[in-house]
């Protein structure tokens, strides 16, 4: 199979995986189209709900807790429907599902799937995990590691963006491409 088969499936199946989701969830969870997120072993379902109503005079802290509120009723308000549709989701794409919810400018993740990472660090990357250990950062090199791919991630989203937009463009190109 060439690199440009492979883009072309993948591209289909994320097409496949959106529409499916769109067409099984009910229309009036979300107040626009999901997120939907895929990588090799997880799929993540990230939805905006509407916003409570506070009063206008309302303090930042009443409206945080109106929208944490609001996302913890629609958790346990959809929480049969959404373990349906993720068993049928983990049996037609083979990955897990993973559901959160944003609600006045707040997120929070229902469910979320940790995988194990193999990878091969230097002495001196090893000791960087090492001193976040010690300090009391992260219990383990794992979530020492785990909390270091965080902080680049924050720090550094526009470039992410930028890289996955140009990644997107070479998906694109090459299923333009000569067969």
């Amino acid at each position: 199979m060439t690199t440009d088969d492979q883009s072309e499936r993948d591209t289909e199946y994320r097409h496949e995986l959106h529409g499916w989701f769109a067409g099984r969830m009910p229309a009036d969870w979300f107040t626009a189209a999901p997120e939907v997120t895929v990588d090799r072993e997880e799929i993540t379902i990230l939805g905006i709900i509407a916003e409570p109503d506070v009063a206008e005079n309302a303090t930042p802290a009443e409206q945080a807790a109106a929208a944490d509120g609001r996302m913890r009723r629609f958790r346990e308000e959809t929480r049969h429907q959404r373990i349906e549709i993720a068993r049928e989701a983990e049996h037609r794409f083979g990955r897990k599902v993973s559901w959160g919810v944003q609600c006045s400018g707040r997120k929070v993740m229902f469910t979320t799937f940790s995988v194990p990472v193999m990878t091969r660090l230097r002495q001196a990357e090893r000791l960087v995990l090492d001193t976040l250990v010690d300090g009391g950062v992260a219990r383990s090199r794992s979530d020492a590691l785990a909390w270091c791919v965080k902080l680049v991630g924050e720090h550094q989203d526009s470039w992410l963006a930028d890289l996955r937009a140009a990644l997107r463009k070479v998906e694109q190109v090459r299923s333009e491409g000569p067969n």
